[in-house]
């Protein structure tokens, strides 16, 4: 009879350090770094609750610097709206004025309105008064160039 092993059929330890607790643990921190197994596991589970740790925890732990920007409104507190034009109607409280001549006022407004919407030309402007008829606001209609 002629007895030849068959080397293929037979298994070989992945580790050299073979059935002992140690090959064990390494076989399970390999299937857990390449994610083999199978969904609804137990080991699958401990993953997945290792990277919810990881993602609802570590910001208490490690500083990301992912604050959001702080907004400063404009010092002017002018409120923007578009009109039916194709414009926008700026509206500019009186007291960022400071003179009273039409020309002026017009180079003012300017100043105020190009720093939040770039170049632009104003179409025209008009005083919105109180009852008393003092000037509380400018509505300013203008059109980017």
């Amino acid at each position: 009879m002629n007895s030849q092993i068959d080397w293929r059929s037979e298994s070989l330890p992945a580790h050299p350090v073979g059935n002992s607790s140690m090959g064990a643990i390494w076989r399970t921190i390999r299937g857990y770094i390449l994610w083999s197994y199978e969904r609804g596991s137990l080991h699958y589970d401990i993953m997945v609750t290792l990277i919810l740790l990881f993602v609802f925890v570590s910001p208490l732990y490690i500083n990301f610097n992912d604050k959001p920007v702080e907004r400063n409104p404009h010092p002017t507190g002018l409120v923007v709206t578009p009109d039916t034009h194709g414009g926008l109607i700026y509206q500019i409280p009186a007291s960022a004025i400071t003179t009273d001549k039409g020309v002026e006022i017009r180079q003012q407004l300017i100043h105020i309105i190009e720093p939040i919407s770039g170049a632009v030309s104003i179409s025209r402007y008009e005083a919105v008064q109180d009852g008393a008829g003092r000037v509380q606001s400018y509505k300013v209609w203008v059109v980017k160039d």
